[in-house]
């Protein structure tokens, strides 16, 4: 017979390998199925640029042995200005930080089977009651959450996501040596994690350099090939195109060298969920997806959503006569949206905006961001409307009159 549990995991990202740990803790009985094989274990998910913030160490206990660098400061670019703002944060060894939350949770008694890709929902009378996985082989439990990311085997065969490929980001990323962190005309990026908004680069995205000590940082870009990427896009290049030609004529990156074996790849969704759970079943990270859709900070969004579906699994638990029907499950969408990603909606129309913009007028955002109060930028990003139209001009109608007209035809 199948061996049954009281929760799958599907997938050992953070968002799940969290759930994980939080569900073990909790003495509960879980099992994380992960496609990758154990001793290679994250080569092939080592994907994430892996810049987060204090909040989310000290929230989740995450040890300073998995750091590459705390940073002091972010740094926002445009093609001609820039903008300094202390915000205490760190950029992580990613696969580090993935094989702690993995023994973490094998500690408090969390199994974990690796070479087990999960493929599809096991199903009772609609209601899915366990997972296929390796294969044909199957495994049981009363909650199954889908942490996979943007494949969601689980999630799509339910009908809880219905991601769309136009909404799809994609990201590259290399370690570098050799680079010129203090150039000069440009900011000083020690110890500071910086984007760079500039269609030349990143036509429709942003670039980025997260400095992680001495003369190396993590450097790369990303974006969605949607209306802004084709208004700003050369013809005939490619992702890794872009990033080449930024390396090629940056001179900070004059005598930088690629790190070996330090390259990294991913994509997520930035679009809206339209769903969440359903009975005995949650999706979480960015399955759902969750990644922040202004910055593109991920890992502290996932890790709150794992949380989030372990308090609720951790409830329908409580009762003598357990409860794991889409009502309460429910209670994982509601604190998605009052705890993981409060204002997503707010923040996706910025985002739409931003990106919409042209190159002259990030310069004007950068001077306006060093005019206002230091606090502007975060509470514009909170999705505080009366900060939001302090950075806006009255020659930006003609882009709001585009944004609005794609909005609609869209």
């Amino acid at each position: 017979m199948s061996e049954h549990f009281d929760v799958i995991v599907a997938g050992a990202g953070p968002a799940g390998a969290q759930c994980a740990r939080d569900l073990a803790q909790r003495d509960h009985d879980v099992l994380v199925l992960e496609a990758e094989s154990e001793d290679e274990f994250p080569r092939q998910s080592n994907k994430s640029t892996a810049g987060t913030f204090p909040s989310m160490m000290g929230s989740f206990g995450i040890p300073d042995d998995v750091v590459m660098n705390y940073t002091d400061d972010v740094v926002l670019e445009s093609p001609n200005r820039h903008f300094v703002r202390r915000q205490p944060g760190a950029v992580l060894e990613f696969a580090d930080f993935k094989n702690f939350l993995v023994e973490d949770a094998r500690e408090d008694g969390a199994e974990y089977w690796f070479d087990a890709r999960v493929s599809k929902p096991v199903t009772d009378d609609g209601e899915i009651v366990g997972v296929k996985y390796g294969g044909n082989q199957e495994v049981y439990a009363d909650v199954v959450v889908d942490a996979t990311g943007p494949a969601a085997p689980l999630a799509k065969k339910l009908g809880v996501t219905d991601l769309e490929r136009e909404n799809q980001a994609i990201g590259v990323e290399y370690e570098l040596e050799g680079i010129d962190i203090d150039a000069d005309g440009y900011a000083d990026l020690t110890d500071s994690m910086m984007l760079r908004l500039d269609h030349e680069l990143a036509p429709g995205g942003y670039s980025w350099i997260f400095h992680t000590g001495e003369d190396t940082a993590k450097v790369g870009l990303c974006y969605i090939q949607n209306e802004a990427h084709r208004d700003y896009a050369k013809d005939g290049m490619g992702i890794d195109d872009y990033l080449q030609y930024w390396l090629d004529n940056d001179p900070r990156f004059e005598s930088a060298e690629r790190i070996e074996g330090k390259q990294h790849r991913g994509s997520a969704h930035i679009q809206m969920p339209s769903g969440f759970s359903t009975d005995n079943f949650m999706a979480i990270g960015d399955t759902v997806p969750t990644i922040d859709p202004l910055w593109g900070e991920g890992i502290h969004t996932c890790m709150k959503s794992g949380r989030a579906a372990a308090i609720t699994a951790d409830r329908c638990f409580m009762a003598n006569d357990r409860d794991t029907s889409a009502e309460k499950m429910a209670i994982y969408d509601d604190l998605w949206h009052d705890q993981v990603a409060p204002n997503m909606r707010v923040r996706l129309l910025m985002t739409q905006l931003l990106y919409l913009a042209p190159n002259e007028r990030y310069d004007t955002l950068m001077e306006d961001l060093n005019r206002l109060n230091p606090e502007t930028l975060s509470d514009a990003n909170a999705g505080s409307t009366r900060e939001i139209l302090k950075l806006m001009h009255t020659d930006d109608i003609p882009l709001l009159v585009q944004f609005a007209k794609e909005r609609l035809l869209g």
